[in-house]
């Protein structure tokens, strides 16, 4: 469980380096430039990474429900083969499917040269001459599979957990309160 908590940070630093030094520049400069290459990244890096915080949280509500359901097959099924699987997916499907993204807006043709947000985000959609119907599906396709699906499993997950839980003994029940409280 610990690896998935560490994959958390690092991807809040990655979140942070892809953000904070470039609204630091903005504040300290009289004029907000950003080259559109360097908004398609910032934008990349800055989904990709958000996107695979909810697959590593339900990575991590797996990792409790396999903890708490089946204590003593915990060691066969969470091998270190399997975590490092799991984190791949994590970080690679939301990489892959952004990546998409951002290659199909690189293509797109600009009409408007001014971004009014401070951060680069889906904003940049306003500057295309035409607006993508391919774009909006994927974008749409890209958040079912990496924001809707985790969350409906970490839902799925934590209620077997409390199911399984509820039928099992006071003993059972506290221990399970201790291990999903984090």
């Amino acid at each position: 469980m610990y690896i998935f908590i560490a994959a958390l940070l690092l991807n809040s630093v990655l979140t942070s380096t892809t953000v904070y030094p470039k609204l630091l520049i903005d504040i300290l400069s009289e004029k907000q430039v950003i080259t559109f290459s360097a908004c398609l990244l910032q934008c990349f890096i800055y989904y990709s990474v958000s996107a695979s915080d909810f697959l590593l949280l339900a990575a991590m509500a797996y990792d409790r429900y396999v903890s708490i359901c089946k204590p003593l097959q915990y060691t066969t099924i969470m091998t270190k083969n399997v975590v490092s699987v799991i984190l791949g997916v994590a970080w690679v499907l939301p990489a892959c499917q952004v990546a998409a993204s951002t290659i199909l807006s690189a293509q797109m043709k600009l009409c408007n040269f001014t971004l009014k947000a401070i951060f680069c985000n889906n904003s940049y959609y306003n500057l295309f001459c035409v607006a993508s119907v391919g774009l909006s599906i994927n974008d749409m396709v890209t958040t079912f599979n990496v924001v809707v699906l985790p969350i409906l499993f970490i839902l799925f997950t934590y209620t077997r957990i409390l199911i399984i839980s509820y039928r099992s003994g006071r003993n059972v029940r506290k221990k399970a309160a201790q291990t999903c409280s984090p």
